[in-house]
């Protein structure tokens, strides 16, 4: 089965990559789950990006707040897609810090970026990622979208 690897700066991290975790469980998708600081713990994060292809690893999904160098950087070292998602933190200026060291990438190191603290639409793009060689995920795909019109008629039906 492939996996996903939801990696983050710090445990403060957690409460916002949870819904990306959350929604991968909910299409039965692995996932890993670790700490891997871009700036505290550099040789971690160079054997993580160098070597997670050789664990069935397909996507990545990297949080980080403040400077954001983490999705940046394991972009550059990893053969894998990189899905980006910027935390706003405590020592964050409104998130846009994050959001543009993730989304500002240099060509040739490419990294999916979503929207702040948007890690549950991180977790579908993995999902959608997956399901372009997994027939099994790409029908979860499907039946979670359907799910959501279902959800959008529903409420316009109580509004009338």
């Amino acid at each position: 089965m492939s996996k996903v690897a939801v990696i983050m700066g710090s445990k403060s991290d957690l409460p916002v990559m949870q819904d990306a975790i959350d929604i991968l469980k909910g299409f039965d998708i692995e996932v890993e789950v670790d700490i891997v600081s871009a700036h505290r713990t550099p040789e971690k994060l160079f054997d993580f990006s160098k070597n997670a292809h050789n664990r069935d690893i397909k996507v990545i999904i990297a949080g980080a707040g403040g400077a954001a160098h983490l999705p940046g950087m394991v972009a550059s070292l990893s053969p894998l897609p990189v899905i980006g998602v910027p935390v706003k933190s405590s020592n964050s200026i409104d998130g846009w810090d994050s959001v543009l060291s993730i989304l500002q990438m240099p060509g040739g190191v490419p990294v999916a970026t979503v929207a702040l603290n948007g890690a549950k639409n991180a977790g579908i793009l993995a999902a959608q990622i997956l399901g372009t060689a997994d027939n099994c995920v790409l029908d979860k795909v499907q039946v979670y979208k359907e799910g959501l019109k279902t959800k959008v008629i529903d409420s316009a039906k109580d509004l009338k």
